[in-house]
C-alpha cells in the first residue's frame, strides 16, 4: 500500500478518514466539515450513537455538501491521554472500515490534532504504520476468488502532516516489513514452506544487506548437533541452521543474538498429536519467522547495532526413521538427553541453535523465541508470550521493549526447582519434566545450554504467533508477533548507548 504525507486538501476521490476528539464539537476539522454539510455530520454521528471516544468509528455515505462519497469519523478520546499505540489503532481501526468496500483510497485529515500532540509528523508516521499493518492480507493461493472480494484500496494519504512525516515513517514502513515477512511464513502452508525452502526466503535479505550463511544436515552431522538433527531424522525433509548477520555496530561491539524456533511442521513425531487442529502446526515456526522478520527490520532501517539472528529448522515427522520416545541424544554441547516425548522437539532444536550460536559469535546476550508449550497458553491465553530468565535486568529491557512495540509478554518464574524436575536416571536430563510447570522446565532445558556470563531469555509465543480473530492492526492469520519487540529492543538497549 502507497502511503503519502501532505499539506494540501484531500483529493475528492479519496474515501476522508476524519480524526474527532471527544469533546461536544469533535474538533475544529469537522466543525467545518459538518457546516459544509449543512449539520449533516453532526446528525449522522448523533445517530450512530459517535461520541468521540477512542476506537469508535462511524461511516457516512455521500453526505451533501461534500465532495467526497464516503467519511469515516474516528474517535481519538481524549486528546491528553494519546499515544502513539492509539494512533496506530486509530490508522489501523480506520482503515479495516474501508478494506471492504470499493475505496481506492483514502485520506486521514489530521490537522485537528496538531495543537494537542506534542510532534504531529511523528503521531502521523504512527497512524500511517497502523493502516499499513491492518492491510495486509495473505491471499497468495485464493485462485479463484471474486475481483470485487479483493481489497480495492491501494492508496493512503495523511493531511496536515510537517515535512518530517516521511522521515519519520521511514523506519515505521522498514518495521511493518519484517512483520509482513514473519505473517508470510507463519501463513505459508508446510508442503511450500519448509527448512530448504525457509533457507533460501532468508537468502533474500541479503539484499538487505545481511549477511546469510546455511548449515545442511551434512554440517550439523560434523558439528554434532544429535538434538536437533533427532527432531528431523523421520522426515524426508532435510534440516537446516541459518545464520543472519547485522554489523550495524561498533565492529568491537559484540552481537546480541536472537534464537528462533523453526519446526516448519510438527505432527509430534512418533508422540503424535491428535488430529484436530494439527493444521495448525505450520505455524510451528513462529519463533524463527520473528527472528527473519526482526532482522529484516532491523536491516532495512540501518540499525546501529550488531545483531545475529539465528534459526533452527526441521520438520517433525513419524516414519519407520523417526526418533522414538526413550532414544538417547548427544547435543553439540556434548551433553546427553533422554527423549522421553517426542512431541518436546523445539527444545531440543533450540539446544544445539543456542550452543552453535554461543559458540560462533560469542553474543553479550541472547534471546530466544518459540512456539514451544501449550502450557503457557493455559496460563496467559492469547494476550501474552511467556518471559522466561533469571536475569532481572534484562527482564525490565524486555518489559520496555514490550510497552513501547505493543508486544505484550508477562515474566514467568525460572529457579533451580524447574531445572532439577527435568533431571534423569540415565542421560543428563530428560526432555519433559512432567505435567506441572511445563513451561518453565521448558525454559530450565534450553537454560542448561547457555554458558555462563551470556544474558539469556526465553519467550515461550505458543499463544501469539496465530489469530483467530482480527483486531485494529492485526488481520485474522499471522500476526508477526515477536518483531516489533525484538526490533525495539535492539533500538532502546543497544542503540541508545
Amino acid at each position: 500500500m502507497k502511503v503519502t504525507f501532505s499539506k494540501a486538501a484531500p483529493p475528492k476521490s479519496a474515501a476522508m478518514i476524519v480524526l474527532c476528539t471527544q469533546t461536544d464539537d469533535f474538533g475544529e476539522v469537522f466543525s467545518a466539515l459538518n457546516e459544509d454539510a449543512d449539520g449533516a455530520l453532526k446528525r449522522a454521528a448523533k445517530a450512530g450513537g459517535f461520541t468521540g471516544r477512542k476506537d469508535q468509528f462511524v461511516e457516512i455515505l455521500t453526505p451533501a455538501g461534500l465532495d467526497q462519497d464516503r467519511i469515516v469519523l474516528a474517535g481519538v478520546g481524549d486528546v491528553k491521554d494519546f499515544t502513539l499505540h492509539d494512533a496506530e489503532t486509530l490508522g489501523g481501526g480506520s482503515i479495516a472500515r474501508l478494506l471492504k468496500t470499493s475505496e481506492k483510497s483514502a485520506a486521514f485529515l489530521i490537522d485537528g490534532l496538531a495543537e494537542h500532540v506534542e510532534d504531529i509528523d511523528v503521531v502521523a508516521a504512527h497512524i500511517a504504520y497502523g493502516a499499513t499493518l491492518r492491510a495486509y492480507r495473505f491471499d497468495k493461493y485464493k485462485a479463484s476468488e471474486e475481483k470485487d472480494a479483493k481489497p480495492a484500496l491501494s492508496k493512503v494519504s495523511l493531511h496536515g502532516a510537517g515535512s518530517n512525516a516521511k522521515k519519520a515513517f521511514a523506519d515505521l514502513s522498514a518495521l511493518a516489513d519484517g512483520v509482513a515477512l514473519c505473517r508470510d511464513l507463519v501463513s505459508e502452508p508446510a508442503n511450500i514452506l519448509y527448512p530448504e525452502t525457509f533457507a533460501d526466503r532468508c537468502r533474500e535479505l541479503e539484499a538487505l544487506g545481511v549477511k546469510v550463511t546455511i548449515l545442511t544436515a551434512k554440517d550439523m552431522q560434523k558439528l554434532g548437533m544429535g538434538s536437533l538433527l533427532g527432531v528431523a531424522q523421520g522426515s524426508v525433509r532435510e534440516a537446516r541452521l541459518v545464520a543472519m548477520e547485522w554489523s550495524g555496530g561498533d565492529a568491537k561491539q559484540k552481537p546480541i543474538a536472537l534464537v528462533g524456533k523453526g519446526v516448519t511442521f510438527d505432527t509430534g513425531g512418533i508422540s503424535l498429536k491428535p488430529a484436530p487442529g494439527m493444521e495448525d502446526m505450520k505455524w510451528d515456526m513462529g519463533g524463527a519467522a520473528a527472528v527473519t522478520g526482526a532482522m529484516s527490520a532491523i536491516a532495512g532501517r540501518q540499525a546501529k547495532a550488531n545483531v545475529v539472528g539465528v534459526i533452527g529448522l526441521v520438520e517433525n515427522m513419524p516414519d519407520g526413521n523417526a526418533q522414538r520416545p526413550g532414544d538417547v541424544v548427544t547435543s553439540m554441547s556434548g551433553k546427553t538427553i533422554e527423549v522421553l516425548n517426542t512431541d518436546a522437539e523445539g527444545r531440543l532444536v533450540l539446544a544445539d541453535a543456542v550452543w552453535w550460536t554461543q559458540e560462533k559469535y560469542k553474543p553479550s546476550t541472547l534471546i530466544d523465541l518459540a512456539t514451544l508449550t501449550g502450557a503457557v497458553i493455559i496460563s496467559l491465553g492469547h494476550e501474552y508470550a511467556g518471559l522466561f530468565t533469571e536475569d532481572d535486568a534484562l527482564a525490565d529491557e524486555l518489559g520496555e521493549a514490550a510497552k513501547s512495540s505493543g508486544d505484550k509478554i508477562w515474566r514467568l518464574p525460572l529457579a533451580k526447582t524447574h531445572y532439577d524436575m527435568i533431571k534423569c536416571d540415565i542421560a543428563d536430563m530428560k526432555n519433559i519434566g512432567g505435567r506441572e510447570a511445563g513451561s518453565s522446565t521448558a525454559a530450565a532445558f534450553i537454560g542448561n545450554f547457555i554458558k555462563d556470563g551470556v544474558r539469556w531469555a526465553h519467550l515461550d509465543i505458543a499463544g501469539m504467533a496465530w489469530s483467530k480473530k482480527a483486531t485494529a492492526t492485526i488481520p485474522k492469520g499471522g500476526v508477526g508477533y515477536g518483531v516489533r519487540l525484538l526490533d525495539a529492543y535492539v533500538r532502546e538497549t543497544i542503540e541508545s548507548d
